[in-house]
């Protein structure tokens, strides 16, 4: 087995190798390598593919107990100064490389029947390595210089892929807000990283968490500077899982191709900014201003994302603000010292989240049939409807997901999601009702979501709502109204519909949907498994994952023990409550958007101020806009105004003495030596008359 860790490294590279060939073959030989579409599409995901197998080896050998391995190279050295790069194995990333590796294959099998006539079909999947490559490299960087070179590749690849269908505008503006709100999070990482350096002399995980803790309890480090260095740090996370208040640009991000937005919300991207929380672990735990700031940054970005999902119109963004709340569970989660909690959480997300989101995507492809070359139409859930008769497959696993997000047993997501409650009541009450709270909503948009989608009558093919919608969306400016499409572009490029409405077999426009391919569906099914499953790894009267991930700062004899004490009638109360609140918003849902016997719009307009601010999603996208957009533009004009007045008037005034000195020293140089020698000699007695005076 010790073998495997030796070739470990070939993880992240295999998918690089990948990203590397089909880059530089589009950059050499473009037109040859678009024809060979297909060949570069196995040959990226066969090499990912070898990577997951790696991955699946390397967690069955941590499982079976092998000792965490790392193997590293000085990198750079000056002095005392000395920095190492390399890779680490051990039970977090065995986990991780598990977890990103297998969303990432499954994504990348999808992408070939979502993306199959975009012309930007290689280039997608090159990208696609990359991501996946990036991401695989932060999970087994062993200090936090490594973690934070490949934080900022990971930020890379999101902007490549979130504007990949750059010729839009809000494709450009929407990956333009995701780097920009992204480099905010990040600048506040590198001044926590460089802070604990400065404090510990060391960039290692555990060697920080111990020296910070030394230092505290001696005074020789204050307690509020370290708590300062913590929250620094903190923000990094705080923009890559889009936790409050940095969480304005992963709904955005939705402009970006459906497979990319899976990838996006469950395995890369925003699982980084937990990860990174755990491998920090050791700082945080130690210092307790900084978890309770991430705990309630946490529960309150869980309730924000709830209560904005509720009225969200398009699917995509509906997904999005579902990832927020959930994202806020597992950060609460850490924030309360529930580590293994919220890690399990991040797992049983990952499988159920990318399912939602690729069976959003088998929608929005499947109603592009209908829409036509109104792509925007084809995201909206009051254009669908009765989606299950036609898209059978796509309407199973989505009910799957949404009873797995839903917290309802035996489903994944209800044994990570109590296990969090559990341990926040724990912790603090108030916490914990927040959470309660959340998993009511959340249970009742994601069934609002199901039922609107895939029950009742299909609504796509009446061109009175199609009318009425766009009609809305024409006359709304900057806030939108309960009936504009409040989202961008649909799933697909218009020059793809083009193709479509060409194609041989039939996928031109129709009155209904169709079943998406089996590359799509197939990598349903196969999220479906886990979704259903894989929350039994992790049940409180047999806790195999707590087992095997626990925190830095217990011993395997101590979480045994903690194990051990399950009690029965306390989990029967905890969940009993989480499964209640659950079902009562699923039986609101079901009155509204299933049987009508309750009226949406009239419970809207009785709380119309609510729901505007749900609408419009707090209002934070217009506060942002308002005093960041805007004011950098005023700001920007009061800075080129003094460098128009003063800057350039400095220069310009140099110049112009310059010219006239010039002009005016121009007349004495006439070419005569008496002349020169007049000039001299009355320099010399004006000189002699001055010092003679003095």
């Amino acid at each position: 087995m010790e073998a495997i860790y030796q070739y470990a490294w070939l993880v992240p590279v295999l998918p690089l190798v990948g990203a590397m060939l089909v880059g530089l073959g589009l950059i050499s030989f473009n037109q040859v390598t678009n024809r060979a579409r297909q060949l570069n599409a196995v040959f990226v995901v066969s090499l990912l593919g070898a990577a997951m197998f790696l991955s699946v080896a390397l967690l069955v050998s941590q499982f079976q107990g092998h000792a965490p391995y790392i193997r590293t190279l000085e990198w750079a050295a000056a002095g005392n100064f000395h920095l190492t790069m390399g890779y680490t194995i051990d039970h977090l990333t065995a986990l991780m490389l598990v977890i990103v590796t297998t969303v990432a294959f499954l994504v990348m099998v999808y992408t070939d029947g979502y993306m199959a006539h975009d012309p930007g079909y290689v280039r997608f999947y090159a990208y696609l390595s990359l991501f996946s490559s990036s991401m695989l490299g932060l999970v087994v960087s062993p200090n936090i210089v490594q973690i934070y070179i490949f934080w900022e590749l990971v930020g890379m690849c999101s902007y490549l892929l979130v504007g990949f269908w750059y010729d839009r505008q809000a494709a450009a503006d929407a990956c333009q807000k995701a780097f920009v709100t992204n480099r905010v999070g990040d600048f506040g990482l590198l001044l926590g990283i460089l802070g604990l350096y400065w404090a510990t002399g060391s960039f290692e995980f555990e060697a920080i968490g111990d020296r910070l803790q030394i230092l505290v309890e001696t005074g020789s480090l204050s307690g509020l500077l370290a708590g300062l260095f913590a929250i620094l740090v903190f923000l990094g996370p705080v923009a890559k899982s889009a936790q409050f208040p940095l969480h304005v640009w992963l709904p955005d991000a939705m402009e970006g191709p459906t497979p990319i937005s899976a990838l996006i919300h469950a395995a890369t991207m925003v699982a980084a900014g937990v990860f990174l929380i755990a491998r920090m672990y050791p700082v945080f735990e130690g210092i307790p201003a900084a978890m309770n700031v991430i705990a309630f940054t946490g529960a309150f970005t869980a309730f924000l994302g709830a209560t904005i999902a509720i009225t969200q119109n398009d699917i995509k963004k509906g997904l999005a603000y579902s990832t927020i709340s959930q994202l806020g569970y597992m950060v609460m989660a850490m924030g309360v010292g529930a580590y293994s909690a919220g890690l399990f959480h991040l797992m049983t997300h990952a499988y159920f989240k990318a399912m939602l989101f690729l069976g959003s995507g088998s929608v929005i492809h499947g109603m592009e049939a209908v829409v036509g070359h109104d792509p925007a139409l084809a995201q909206d859930m009051r254009m669908m409807g009765g989606l299950r008769k036609f898209m059978p497959i796509t309407a199973i696993t989505f009910l799957i997901g949404t009873l797995a997000i839903s917290g309802i047993p035996p489903f994944a997501g209800f044994w990570s999601k109590d296990e969090i409650l559990g341990s926040a009541f724990a912790a603090n009450p108030f916490l914990w009702f927040v959470g309660w709270a959340t998993a009511g909503i959340t249970a009742f948009y994601m069934f609002r979501m199901y039922f609107s989608t895939f029950e009742g009558k299909f609504r796509g093919n009446q061109s009175e709502i199609r009318q009425k919608l766009k009609s809305a969306a024409a006359n709304t400016l900057m806030s939108p109204s309960p009936l504009a499409p409040n989202f961008g572009p649909g799933a697909m490029d218009t020059r793809e519909l083009a193709a479509l409405s060409d194609d041989s077999h039939g996928h031109g426009h129709s009155e209904h949907p169709h079943e998406s391919p089996r590359t799509m569906t197939l990598p349903l099914i196969a999220l479906a498994i886990p979704s259903i499953l894989i929350g039994l790894v992790g049940t409180p009267y047999a806790n195999y994952f707590e087992e095997f991930i626990y925190p830095p700062s217990e011993t395997l004899a101590e979480v045994m023990e903690k194990v051990a004490e399950f009690d029965q009638t306390e989990f029967f109360i905890m969940a009993g409550s989480s499964v209640g609140i659950s079902l009562i918003g699923i039986t609101l849902a079901s009155l509204m958007y299933l049987f009508g016997k309750i009226d949406p719009a009239a419970i809207a307009s009785s709380i119309k101020p609510l729901y505007e601010l749900s609408l419009n999603k707090w209002y934070f996208d217009d506060i942002y806009h308002r005093f960041f957009v805007l004011g950098s533009r005023r700001l920007a004009r009061q800075v080129m105004e003094v460098d128009y007045r003063v800057v350039d008037g400095a220069v310009n005034l140099t110049g112009f003495f310059t010219l006239i000195s010039g002009e005016g020293l121009k007349y004495l140089e006439n070419g005569r030596a008496q002349f020169y020698a007049l000039i001299v000699f009355g320099a010399v007695l004006g000189l002699v008359i001055v010092f003679g005076v003095t």
